[in-house]
Parts: structure tokens; C-alpha cells; sequence
């Protein structure tokens, strides 16, 4: 098989959601669906007897949430699907932005019973700021929740967002049935709590059919109804508008019993992008240029506990990656090779001896990576849109331990270059500072360095509400300015020099009276 094939083979996509509306149950049925595993795991409350596959850090199984990016990959109608399920948690909307710049495009969950919600809007931002196709899913149509045609209002009204309905629910809550496939004009009625195979699946292709009556009874005219008013308000289905941005199809369904799960991975095999072309400092790059290329959008430590491992995810953006050939690496200008590339089934992995654009497989990494490295077969390149965020909460490490001190300090520097908080040294007094954009990281970094590395610390609170990232083609005006705020100044792990603002209003009021010195909200300055 060429490139080109290989190409047009893969879809790869992130879940995003607001926390709880149903994404990682979703996940595990399309996993059910596309034949990569043989139960899934319902999500469960803490101390569940199961969790669910893509949730494997201790930490989430306790909480019940995602709090890492899973990388999975499965083959459904001779496809390759690259999912990432993405945290959901406002707390973790960093790893998540990270995530999506190495998507082509995105599934959005929305759950029935509360319609969008904040983080589902703030999610949709990103999308619609990188252009990223968005599919829709409205979960939960076992529970009693709002009427369908007021939650595709709200999408549009609060995500400025089009619509156009490609599946339509049979009832909600308890006399919830199944779902209409608009687009291929077919009703399917699902038994719940069972693997869904097309031959289970009972087809109506005609509303007019009589058997229609015999099967829904008091929902059929209701049915009938609903699709008269969805076609007479809602144009014809234009998929290039869906893979501008500018349209989300929209499907109806129960992930936890299986409803209308099929459908959304039918469509989204016919309709979602293939890999396209990325930007970088000094062209576009396109998935079939013959030269490998791609880019570090993740880095994780003791994905397996056992073994200690650290694993940094690439997303291949052009060419071939082949195992034990030689790669260079941008940053450092050096040449590196994988001898044992792995491919992801949530923490289930196995060696590959090749993967191609769309694909995201795994390095094994001893430190020579960070987020945002670009990998290329030899030329000096680097992919844009990949920051870190200036964080707006920030704490004092104390270390609770002192015979544990290497371990303290590899552990921060580690789990910082994963991504998962930002790490910076006070100029006056070298204090360590961990910042992050949500308080739940600090709770996960506790937890991560007792159980991962037999560190302990407490967080105590630090007054400043925003880090900035600062630069001045004026080398002596920018010293001057360290050293007049200097317990205000840190560095972060690349020497960088940091402004810690106090208030918002002193932030302003720096960068007006120093209009020589940019103040950058993310790293990506350089």
C-alpha cells in the first residue's frame, strides 16, 4: 500500500466534552463497535469494581473522571481510527487543547439532560478557532431530559455554531426506542445493554410503512412529525461546510445502552477528513510530502507503574516514521532513533515497524523530548500551535520528606514536562513554584508523586493570578526591569524569564508603562 493509501486509510480524532456528559463511555462503545475490545467497563463512582479502558491511572479510577489524554487505535470498515479521549474537567483544558492540535477532527458529547454546557462551550472555542470539523453526539436519551429541538437551538444560539441533524431520537427517558438515520432514511431499534450487529438491528426505510405503527404505536406520528419540520427548517446536508468549521452534524443516542452509537461511527467514517496539511515557521507541510515529519503534543510518565516507563506521543504529520531509522531532532539538532515504537490501546501497547500521517504512536523517551519538539527525516523546521498556557493559579512546593528530595525533584520536573503543571524557580529566593490553569492539578500532582515516586509535599498558596512570558529586543531595558520587580520575576525550565503578577490590574499596568517589553499569555514567543 502507497502513502496516498495510507493517507486516505486513517481518521483521527479527540472526544471533548464537559465532564460527566457520557465522552468516555462513548469511547469504550465505539472501542465495542470497532471490535478492539470485547466488554466495556461502565463509568463508574469512586472505589468502582471496573473502570472503564481508557481511564488507566489510578487517580481516575478513584474519581470517576479522565484526567489524561488515551490515545486508542482500532480498524472499523477497513479504516484506521486514531481516537484520543480527552480530559473533560475544566481543571485539565490545557492537556486537552494540546490534544486537539494533533486531531483532524472532533466528536463534541453533549448530555440531553443539561445541554451545553461551560466547558463544552469553552472546548467548542478551540475547535472553532483551529477550524476543526466537529461531529455532535447527544447522549443520554434514556434519561428524561430536553426536548430535541430546543437542544439543537441552544448549539447554534451558544456555540454560534450550525446544525444539521443526521440522526433523530425515537422518545427519551423510559420509552426511549431507538433512533431515525436521517441520512441513509432508516429506522433502527436497538435492544439495550447489548453489543448492537446490523443483523440485530430491525429497518424501517419507508415513514409510511404500516409496520412503522405496529413497532412504535403512539411514537410513530410523532416520528413522522418531527422529520416533516426537521426538513422543512434545516437546508440539505452540505459536508463541506462540516469540514470548514462552520457546520456540526448532529446524532441522537444512549452510549451507556448502545443507542445510535453505530450510526455516529457510519457517518464519521464517510464524512470526518483524512490528515491534512500542517503549518509551520516556514511553510505548510502536506501528509503526502515524501519526507517524515511530526511533532510531540504529549509526554507521560508510568503509564505503566511496573516498569517505570516514559512515553512521549507523536502525532505523524507526513511521510513514514519507520522503527530503528534514524529521525532528527529539531530542537536539540540531533539524530535519534526508536528501536520499539508502540501503537495504543488505551495502556495497551505493542511495536510497530511503521506508522504514517494521522497516525499517533509512542516513543520511548529518556528525557530527550519536550511538548512541541518536531521530529523531522533531516529538515530544520518547526510545527506551530503548541504552547503551554500562562497558568493563573500558583503555589509554594514544601517538601514534607527531606530523605526524599531526588525523588521530590524528579518527580515536579517530570510530571511539569508531561504537561501537567508548569514549573518555575523564584529569582530572590529559588523557591519552587508550581502553577497550573485549575486547583484538581494539584490534588493529581500530590497523588502522582506519593504513588509514582515516594515523594511527598504540600502546595502552600502563593497571591498571584497570572504568569507572563517576557521579551525585549532591548537587553538592558528588559535587565533593568528584572531587577527592579525582582520578587516578582522567576525563570521556567527553559531559563525563561516569568513576570508573577499580583492582580490583573498590576499586569495591565506594566505592560502599559513598558511598552518595550512584550508580555506573552503562552510560550510560544520564540
Amino acid at each position: 500500500m502507497d502513502l496516498e493509501q495510507e493517507i486516505n486509510k486513517r481518521k483521527t480524532f479527540g472526544i471533548i466534552s464537559h465532564p460527566d456528559a457520557g465522552k468516555t463511555t462513548l469511547t469504550e462503545k465505539l472501542l465495542l463497535f470497532g471490535g478492539a475490545i470485547q466488554t466495556a467497563g461502565a463509568v463508574k463512582a469512586k472505589r468502582a469494581a471496573r473502570q472503564t479502558t481508557s481511564d488507566f491511572m489510578e487517580i481516575e479510577k478513584q474519581r470517576g473522571i479522565s484526567v489524561a489524554t488515551s490515545v486508542m487505535g482500532f480498524n472499523y470498515q477497513d479504516k484506521k481510527i486514531n481516537l484520543l479521549d480527552t480530559p473533560g474537567h475544566q481543571d485539565f483544558s490545557e492537556d486537552t487543547y494540546r490534544t486537539l492540535t494533533a486531531v483532524d477532527s472532533a466528536l463534541m458529547v453533549i448530555d440531553s439532560t443539561k445541554g451545553v454546557e461551560s466547558q463544552t462551550y469553552k472546548l467548542m472555542e478551540i475547535c472553532r478557532m483551529r477550524n476543526i470539523p466537529t461531529m455532535t453526539f447527544i447522549n443520554k436519551l434514556d434519561r428524561e431530559g430536553r426536548d430535541p429541538i430546543d437542544l439543537l437551538d441552544e448549539i447554534e444560539d451558544k456555540l454560534q455554531i450550525s446544525v444539521y441533524p443526521l440522526s433523530w431520537p425515537i422518545g427519551t427517558g423510559k420509552t426511549f426506542k431507538g433512533v431515525y438515520s436521517i441520512i441513509e432514511k432508516k429506522i433502527i431499534l436497538f435492544k439495550s445493554h447489548q453489543k448492537q450487529d446490523s443483523e440485530e438491528a430491525v429497518e424501517i426505510t419507508d415513514l409510511s410503512d404500516p409496520k412503522l405503527d405496529e413497532l412504535l404505536k403512539d411514537k410513530a406520528e410523532k416520528l413522522r412529525d418531527d422529520i416533516e419540520l426537521i426538513c422543512g427548517v434545516y437546508p440539505e446536508f452540505n459536508p463541506e461546510d462540516y469540514l470548514a468549521g462552520h457546520l456540526t452534524p448532529i446524532f441522537f443516542g444512549s452510549a451507556v445502552n448502545n443507542f445510535g452509537v453505530r450510526e455516529l461511527l457510519d457517518a464519521f467514517i464517510k464524512l470526518a477528513p483524512s490528515p491534512g496539511s500542517r503549518l509551520t515557521d516556514i511553510n505548510k507541510i502536506s501528509p503526502d510530502n515524501s519526507n517524515f515529519s511530526g511533532f510531540i503534543f504529549k509526554i507521560h510518565a508510568n503509564i505503566d507503574p511496573k516498569h517505570r516507563d516514559r512515553i512521549a506521543f507523536l502525532r505523524v504529520c507526513s511521510g513514514t516514521f519507520k522503527r530503528n531509522k534514524r529521525f532528527y531532532h529539531v530542537r536539540s539538532g540531533k539524530n535519534l532513533k526508536s528501536s520499539n515504537p508502540t501503537a495504543f490501546m488505551a495502556q495497551s501497547k505493542e511495536i510497530i515497524d511503521a506508522a504514517y500521517p494521522g497516525d499517533v504512536i509512542g516513543l520511548h523517551d529518556t528525557g530527550n523530548f519536550k511538548i512541541g519538539d518536531t521530529l523531522t527525516s533531516g529538515n530544520k523546521f518547526n510545527f506551530k500551535g503548541i504552547p503551554h498556557f500562562s497558568p493563573e493559579l500558583f503555589k509554594y512546593t514544601v517538601n514534607l520528606d527531606p530523605l526524599k528530595s531526588k525523588q521530590l525533584n524528579k518527580g515536579l520536573a517530570q510530571l511539569c514536562e508531561e504537561g501537567v503543571a508548569q514549573f518555575f524557580i523564584k529569582l530572590n529566593d529559588t523557591r519552587k513554584i508550581i502553577g497550573t490553569v485549575g486547583a484538581l492539578q494539584f490534588e493529581v500532582i500530590q497523588h502522582r508523586l506519593e504513588h509514582e515516586y515516594g515523594a511527598k509535599c504540600r502546595f502552600d498558596n502563593l497571591n498571584y493570578v497570572k504568569a507572563a512570558w517576557l521579551i525585549c529586543k532591548d537587553k538592558g531595558k528588559l535587565e533593568k526591569f528584572i531587577q527592579s520587580r525582582k520578587n516578582q520575576i522567576a525563570k521556567d525550565k527553559d531559563e525563561n524569564y516569568i513576570y508573577l503578577a499580583e492582580t490583573r490590574w498590576s499586569l495591565d499596568r506594566e505592560i502599559k508603562e513598558n511598552p518595550d517589553i512584550i508580555f506573552h499569555n503562552t510560550s510560544e514567543f520564540q
